[in-house]
């Protein structure tokens, strides 16, 4: 039975570059010796270039999610306190994570398709005495929204000697995010959004202020335990047996964002995004974050009344092979969410704004057949 080749445009996993898929097939190597300790080395250098850090980089094998709770279950103790934006699933998930590692949640509850203002962080950290840390998702992927104001949350952070947690996974390498500027103690990501690499990895940046704090930590995980990944880091080994093979995806996936460049990988998202925001618009159909909030790299939109949101996206899958996601938690049923990362150009956009058009007139929603994709083509022309 022959596979079909479909655009992937979801949130994540995202498309891969051939030559990341390619690297895969390289063999297998020992993680205990010296051929490992060079790809070890390559990669760390990768990562402090992408992440904008000279700090400690880390590869973990496991998802994204894995890494968040390695970098909550790493700086608590029980009964201490994190402030926590909640405006989405995802920053719904720290939440639970500070919970259930024994800490206290300082929830700073916004609308979802808003995003947290450094106003209402200062005012949390303030009424709340003894607070340890923030911890603040970048991207909600959820929603669509970015936090345009982390770079001043960091510096509330350093004004009160805090350790800033930031959940990076579906936006570091396709928007500004400069660690060590920003005042970023922990910061982590997953390989297979805006890196385009597989999905499998996750990867960890920490500062010497976190470290300071998780020598203090009283019951650090095991698995998860970056006092320990610390110690085979010195040794260019990692503690337990990692995915070589993803290792190998994403040492070249590194090497393709530093061939790039991070200006103009940060410029070809924000233009991809621009273009789809534009053809959305072309198309009468409306973002579900507020304008300023709307992320480069997620883009997420209102299911237009009396669509079937479900039938939009099958038409979009079988007939015009290009697959989008739809929404998650309380807003499943309600909202498109279309991945603009990664491996995305002129071309990506206008098949995808070309299947969102065709599917959507298929169920006989009012939408000009060409509107969108002329609206997304002058973005790119201009």
């Amino acid at each position: 039975m022959k596979e079909e080749r479909r655009l992937i445009m979801l949130p994540g996993p995202t498309n891969i570059p051939d030559r990341v898929t390619r690297a895969m097939t390289k063999p297998l190597i020992s993680h205990r010796g010296p051929e490992f300790a060079a790809l070890y080395d390559s990669i760390t250098e990768g990562l402090k270039y992408t992440y904008q850090t000279k700090q400690d980089v880390f590869v973990l094998t496991s998802s994204g999610t894995g890494a968040v709770e390695c970098s909550i279950s790493n700086i608590l103790n029980p009964g201490d306190k994190v402030v926590v934006p909640v405006f989405g699933l995802f920053s719904e998930r720290i939440k639970e994570k500070v919970t259930l590692h024994g800490g206290q949640a300082v929830e700073v509850p916004v609308a979802w398709g808003d995003v947290p203002t450094a106003e209402q962080i200062a005012e949390a950290v303030e009424k709340e005495k003894g607070v340890k840390a923030i911890a603040v998702v970048y991207n909600e992927t959820s929603t669509g929204a970015t936090v345009r104001d982390l770079q001043k949350i960091g510096e509330i952070a350093k004004e009160n000697d805090l350790i800033l947690v930031v959940d990076a996974i579906s936006i570091l390498g396709g928007d500004h995010l400069p660690v060590d500027d920003w005042g970023v103690d922990i910061c982590v990501t997953g390989s297979q959004k805006c890196l385009a690499c597989p999905p499998g990895l996750a990867t960890i940046s920490v500062s010497e202020k976190a470290w300071e704090t998780m020598r203090k930590t009283r019951a650090r995980p095991y698995y998860f335990d970056l006092v320990r990944i610390r110690e085979h880091h010195s040794r260019k080994e990692t503690p337990f047996t990692p995915a070589l093979h993803l290792y190998y995806a994403l040492d070249e996936a590194l090497k393709v964002i530093k061939e790039e460049g991070l200006e103009n990988r940060f410029k070809r998202h924000a233009t991809c995004a621009k273009a789809f925001y534009t053809a959305l618009e072309a198309m009468r159909l409306k973002p579900y974050p507020k304008k300023e909030a709307r992320s480069n790299t997620v883009i997420a939109i209102n299911v237009p009344a009396g669509v079937d949101g479900a039938k939009v996206m099958e038409a979009m899958k079988e007939r015009y092979k290009v697959v989008i996601a739809g929404g998650l938690g309380k807003i499943t049923k309600l909202i498109f969410r279309v991945g603009c990362m990664g491996t995305v150009s002129e071309a990506e956009i206008l098949t995808t704004v070309n299947a969102f058009e065709n599917a959507l007139a298929d169920l006989k929603y009012p939408v000009k057949i060409g509107a969108g994709v002329e609206a997304a083509r002058r973005v790119f022309h201009s």
